[in-house]
């Protein structure tokens, strides 16, 4: 085969894949990927590809692999019309009496019958000398909402597909588009108070959610809540999680625990000397000491899971219920007590035990039973303080993490939904010049639907139980993924696609089922098809005002629309006060980031950006710069969230720390162990800044110009 043919296998073998051979970069210049790049994904993805010499068999045996299956693993029906599902039929097949059922999601059934000469042929295809004939099959009914599974005979086998039935749409929170909501946004390890253990916990979110609803506001948005790992290994970030099915320990508020539980050994250690002087410590610290805060919570959770096993028998009935709701918590558990009890991840345990087999020789009990004991508590917690947020809107508003640790439980029990020797990133662009590697696995996308989308149906559900609006990180990962084969650069990476309608529609059975807002983060570099599939499904979208400012005097800021989010910056980009003196600017030099020859263009672009934005602001009428020559920091501040505030958008998001102009971020992209990410706590306690002037007063005009709090009552009746 000549080496053009065998490069055109090559994409065509990709293609069928879902791994693109190119993609356009931020300056639109078309990257074609490398044919290492292409053999290493392939090989990942389960192609039998070593070299250039193996494409032509293997694409061979993908074809024929796809066209003996018959049908699809996942089908979608939208609207409630009734599915039309294609089936692959040979030629011994192509004439048969059909037979079957259908099972619905409440377990009923519903026997049915084809004449397959009877069905419309759509295709014919020929596959190394076998004549395949694609008929099309029409259920004889609607189905509700949910998912369901088509289970047919055909001669000497059985096949089934799983059907997903979705309304078109996302929950809609009012579908007259006048719903307008404010709130604020903190992350809950920055949130500190005076009875907290130096970082935030649940009951201080709690304390927040209710001080802000007694303001109007309706919303508090914070970072994922997941579990990390804060020992050995050891990796704070909200982003590298152990697991999506699972919350962190670390937000536990061990005193109202205590109180429940009267356990006099923990109290004891409480109230010693030396526990007493290090809370202090960790109280006092700027930075979060997360391991030393974890094993001072640990101690006590330890005593109080003890206790809780030996003296609390009605709550154990209480507990077991909820396990039954939740069952993957207790393989957590056996996961994370295994963990602690070799001192090592999965990747270096026994082979077994990599497999996924585990047995109460391989774990220490009362670590088993710690774990299974604090998602317990998290969930009370968590319980409540939805209770208390949904008083006043659509309550908590969480992040969905775009992907999972690689030592962490989901990885290690999902094993085969990942794909391994890649890790997921982003191509170069202006800011990082040399692309992103992110070290997680990204998910297999053939492999998720051979599993009905279990795993993903879990995890957005485990977010949607306490969610009134979940932010769905990196949102075009729904389409494509950027992917970066072990041991070559971020630049070599490549794309990798997804059936992206069956992840909405999932988000729409679910978002519709728990009613909440669902969000897609949809900032930077997006492919033309992500946001019009996000218009027609109705998934939110982010405004960010400094991703949308830019150097046209006659226009620095876009329109904005209803159906976003709307704020002045995210956690990943420098406060208002830091960008606004450009600060940021020095901390990219210093982190090189930014070369030292591009430092002036960078300046005098932000100087147009304040100059045109400030006259922006000035011609707005409520605008109190209209009456200043030059416009002070804090006035551009409030008529920025003023200008926020008095769009459609249906929530506004206010970072507090702006509010007294911070300048420290909280994280900087790209910067890993280079600077102290994730563990800043806010420069004020939260008795303090809850009687700042410059933050209840800004609130207070926040919620008059939203107008919300005769609206605040529409939402109780829908949630949970």
């Amino acid at each position: 085969m000549t080496t053009n043919r065998v490069a055109s296998a090559l994409h065509k073998l990709a293609k069928a894949y879902g791994v693109q051979t190119a993609y356009y970069d931020m300056e639109h210049k078309r990257q074609p990927a490398s044919t290492e790049a292409l053999l290493s994904i392939l090989s990942s993805l389960g192609a039998h590809v070593s070299c250039l010499q193996d494409v032509p068999s293997a694409l061979r045996e993908h074809e024929q692999d796809q066209w003996r299956r018959p049908l699809e693993p996942v089908n979608v029906a939208w609207n409630g019309v009734p599915a039309q599902i294609c089936i692959r039929l040979a030629p011994d097949e192509a004439d048969c009496m059909l037979t079957g059922h259908l099972i619905s999601e409440s377990g009923d059934y519903q026997d049915l019958k084809y004449r397959c000469e009877e069905l419309p042929i759509i295709e014919l295809r020929e596959v190394e000398g076998i004549k395949y004939t694609v008929r099309l099959l029409t259920l004889p009914s609607t189905l509700s909402y949910g998912y369901h599974y088509l289970i047919l005979d055909i001669p000497g086998r059985s096949v089934k597909t799983m059907l997903i039935s979705a309304p078109q749409r996302l929950y809609s929170y009012d579908s007259s588009n006048s719903a307008k909501f404010w709130g604020i946004f903190l992350p809950l390890y920055s949130l500190h108070s005076e009875r907290s253990w130096g970082a935030g916990d649940l009951t201080d979110l709690e304390r927040l959610i209710k001080w802000i609803g007694g303001l109007g506001g309706g919303v508090v948005a914070t970072l994922p809540l997941l579990p990390t790992f804060l020992d050995k290994p050891f990796d704070h970030s909200p982003y590298a999680p152990v697991s999506r099915l699972a919350w962190s320990e670390f937000y536990v508020d061990v005193d109202r625990a205590l109180n429940q539980e009267h356990c006099m050994e923990a109290e004891g250690i409480i109230s010693s000397p030396s526990f007493q002087s290090e809370l202090d410590r960790l109280r006092n610290t700027p930075l979060i000491d997360y391991k030393a805060q974890m094993k001072l919570k640990r101690v006590v959770l330890d005593k109080l899971s003890q206790h809780f096993y030996q003296n609390n028998s009605l709550d154990r009935e209480n507990l077991q219920s909820f396990i039954g709701k939740k069952p993957e918590i207790e393989d957590y558990a056996q996961f994370r007590a295994t963990c602690e009890t070799r001192d090592a991840t999965w990747p270096s345990w026994p082979q077994a035990l990599r497999d996924g087999t585990l047995s109460n020789r391989d774990y220490d009990e009362e670590i088993r039973r710690y774990y299974i004991y604090t998602q317990w508590l998290l969930h009370k917690q968590l319980t409540s303080l939805v209770k208390e947020s949904s008083k006043h809107g659509p309550g908590l508003y969480l992040d969905y993490a775009l992907g999972v640790h690689p030592d962490g439980y989901d990885a290690w029990r999902y094993r085969n939904l990942f794909v391994t020797d890649v890790s997921a990133g982003a191509p170069p662009d202006p800011v990082f010049t040399s692309g992103q590697d992110w070290g997680f696995p990204p998910l297999h996308p053939e492999r998720l639907r051979e599993d009905s989308h279990g795993y993903f149906i879990s995890c957005i559900r485990n977010h949607l139980l306490y969610a009134g609006i979940l932010r769905i990180d990196h949102v075009m990962g729904l389409h494509r993924l950027f992917v970066i084969p072990n041991g070559m650069e971020p630049s070599k990476g490549v794309y990798l696609r997804y059936k992206h309608d069956e992840f909405y529609a999932i988000l729409s059975v679910e978002s519709n089922r728990n009613p909440a807002i669902i969000i897609g983060e949809d900032l930077g570099t997006v492919p033309p098809d992500v946001r019009p599939a996000m218009n027609r499904h109705g998934l939110y979208r982010n405004y960010v005002v400094q991703y949308e400012l830019c150097t046209d005097c006659n226009r620095p800021l876009p329109p904005i629309p209803h159906s976003v989010s709307a704020s002045i910056n995210t956690h990943d980009m420098p406060p208002l006060a830091a960008f606004w003196q450009g600060l940021d600017i020095g901390y990219r030099l210093q982190l090189q980031l930014l070369e030292r020859t591009d430092e002036l263009n960078e300046k005098r672009s932000r100087d147009r950006i304040r100059r045109n934005l400030t006259h922006f602001l000035r011609s707005k009428s409520w605008s109190k710069l209209r009456e200043k020559a030059t416009g002070e920091l804090s006035d551009i501040l409030k008529a920025t969230l003023y200008y926020l505030c008095a769009s459609p958008a249906i929530v506004v998001l206010v970072n507090l720390e702006d509010l007294w102009l911070e300048t420290e971020p909280q994280n900087i992209p790209g910067t890993q162990d280079r600077r102290p990410n994730w563990c800043r706590k806010a420069k004020y306690s939260f008795e303090t800044f809850s009687e700042l002037p410059e933050v209840t007063e800004v609130l207070q005009e926040i919620d008059t110009i939203r107008n919300i709090r005769k609206k605040g009552a529409v939402y109780e009746a829908g949630k949970k």
